[in-house]
């Protein structure tokens, strides 16, 4: 089972985001938290797979609130965001989560989402998610450009997933497109995050991006 802590301060859209979880049958809503102090306390106490952490809440916002769980390695955290929060969508990656959801997501979308973070693959949405990778490295201010020698450490075939990562593949698009193993390219991926600091694989693809790291 999948233990998922949801992290929303609206009581309504918290009670159906709850009720298209408990829906899947490999999947456990571990408790509900409205406010994101509340969501990293229930945290450190539940121990969940995934958070489902909406960005504005009272007390501590979502982007905070996703800088502790991350830190203390307590859950992986997928961001409820709308396309008018994009700079705290990108607080939030900065932060360490695992990716992100749009709040008008379909149902089965939201499920699929849950398990592909639980199964260690942050990156949701490929198409959403490129456009806001793309959109924000294209913004000095909010997106610093990283120093390129970051790269040095990295072989070949590592600069190539990452660019992959850049582009918003899959562990499967990523092994299609390198014609690899998929499990080759879950070791990739983490030996690059290793090197480069990382927290995600999506902090990986704004780096990716930022940098202008080009693929094969």
């Amino acid at each position: 089972m999948i233990r998922v802590l949801v992290a929303e301060d609206q009581s309504a859209v918290r009670a159906g985001l709850v009720l298209i979880l408990r829906s899947a049958p490999d999947i456990e809503v571990a408790g509900e938290a409205a406010d994101g102090e509340r969501a990293v306390a229930l945290a450190r106490e539940l121990r969940p797979d995934v958070v489902l952490m909406d960005v504005q809440m009272p007390r501590l916002d979502g982007v905070a609130a996703t800088r502790q769980v991350v830190a203390e390695g307590l859950a992986d955290v997928l961001v409820l965001t709308t396309f008018d929060l994009d700079e705290y969508v990108f607080g939030a990656l900065r932060a360490g989560a695992s990716g992100f959801l749009l709040k008008n997501t379909e149902a089965g979308d939201l499920i699929e989402a849950v398990r592909t973070v639980a199964r260690g693959e942050g990156i949701v949405a490929p198409a959403v998610t490129r456009r806001l990778i793309a959109e924000f490295a294209a913004k000095p201010a909010l997106a610093p450009t990283a120093d390129p020698a970051v790269l040095d450490s990295l072989t070949r075939r590592e600069r190539e997933v990452l660019a992959c990562l850049g582009e918003g593949l899959s562990n499967a698009g990523v092994a299609e497109r390198l014609d690899m193993a998929e499990a080759t390219v879950k070791t990739h991926v983490s030996r690059l995050l290793g090197k480069l600091g990382l927290r995600s694989r999506v902090q990986a693809a704004v780096l990716a991006q930022e940098l202008g790291v080009q693929g094969p």
